[in-house]
């Protein structure tokens, strides 16, 4: 089964290996001291991931977008404590290895942190996977377990507990997540406004807090090739914060597409979450709430806000190549997703 594959860097995405390789020596000599050699890991969307070879060592360094004009999304210090404090507790967190704050290196903050070799899902599923319904509804159970077990971890007692603000935490995401989409926005999509005025009206109360990762999916999940409902690896904790575990959960159901979903969501699937077997939206809520213990009374809300979460994102990382930050062609037809993502918020809802 083929691994997660890299590719050669994309142009205008370099890396300063010079640069890096002396950084390198003077304060983190272990890594070793051969020449360097940079792939990149080719299909995210938002912090640029590399591997990193020094001799036999592998490494993966992160870093923000070039042109990126959100800090706080792209913040290499948060992530890195994040990690740094949840690895020895939740076996599957990546262990960070180095953090550099000094721009000069890289032109950004970095870090860099251990490699989890196993299988990512994309669009496509592996073999083994779409011809097995039971290895399907197998890989969705654990899914959602490990969502569950990540949300009971005590993050007072890992050194997590000023990580976020928990109260007031729904009003702050819809507000927040409407006011980015305002400065991102780079041409007229009414359901946006719409959904974003449901949202702050229909909010309802707090169901508690927990260390939430905000972009839980299949393609930030790293599976053992011998046994894919193992998971050996969870990546991207750049939005980790203290919330609502339940609006972590509309987040992570707005990225699961059923094959009952109208056309132009299944086109915009994210991964392979409608292959026969596997669960359905419903079924995940219910998984949830018998391994997590929490009632989820309102999952239609916290599924709509996560629909209207991932457009932003979409058009945050759109208005990058439509203002030059980037030339990646992967970007250049974000904006129709954009308006299918809110077109699903508000007709679902609305």
């Amino acid at each position: 089964m083929q691994l997660d594959a890299t590719k050669p860097v994309r142009a205008g995405e370099e890396l300063a290996l010079e640069r890096l390789s002396a950084y390198f020596r003077e304060r983190w000599p272990e890594a070793g001291s051969g020449p360097l050699r940079v792939e990149q890991f080719p299909e995210g969307y938002s912090n640029l991931t590399y591997l990193v070879r020094c001799g036999e060592q592998e490494f993966v360094l992160r870093r923000p977008p070039f042109g990126n004009e959100v800090k706080a999304a792209h913040d290499m210090g948060r992530e890195f404590r994040v990690l740094s404090s949840l690895a020895p507790a939740f076996p599957s967190a990546p262990k960070p290895c180095l953090f550099c704050d000094d721009a000069s290196v890289l032109g950004a903050p970095f870090y860099v942190m251990e490699r989890r070799r196993g299988v990512i899902l994309r669009k496509k599923a592996p073999p083994e996977l779409a011809a097995s319904p039971a290895l399907a509804r197998g890989l969705g159970e654990s899914f959602v377990d490990h969502l569950a077990r990540l949300h009971a971890l005590d993050y007072q007692a890992i050194g997590l507990g000023d990580l976020g603000r928990p109260e007031g935490f729904i009003g702050r995401q819809v507000a927040g997540w409407t006011k980015r989409y305002q400065q991102a926005q780079t041409s007229d999509v009414p359901p946006m406004a719409q959904v974003a005025l449901w949202l702050a009206a229909q909010a309802p109360g707090e169901s508690g807090a927990a260390l939430i990762h905000n972009d839980y999916k299949y393609d930030n999940l790293v599976l053992e090739p011998s046994d894919l409902t193992r998971i050996v690896g969870v990546l991207d904790w750049e939005m980790a914060t203290i919330g609502d575990p339940l609006m972590d959960l509309g987040v992570t159901l707005s990225y699961w597409i059923e094959a009952s979903d109208p056309e132009p969501m299944r086109q915009a699937a994210f991964g392979p979450t409608a292959l026969p077997g596997n669960l359905t939206r419903r079924e995940i809520v219910e998984r949830y709430e018998a391994a997590s213990g929490r009632k989820v009374k309102n999952a239609d809300y916290y599924y709509t806000y996560g629909l209207f979460k991932l457009a932003v994102i979409v058009q945050q990382i759109y208005a990058r190549y439509v203002r030059g930050h980037t030339q990646d062609p992967r970007f250049a037809h974000l904006d129709k997703l954009v308006e299918t993502l809110a077109r699903r918020a508000y007709e679902f809802r609305i």
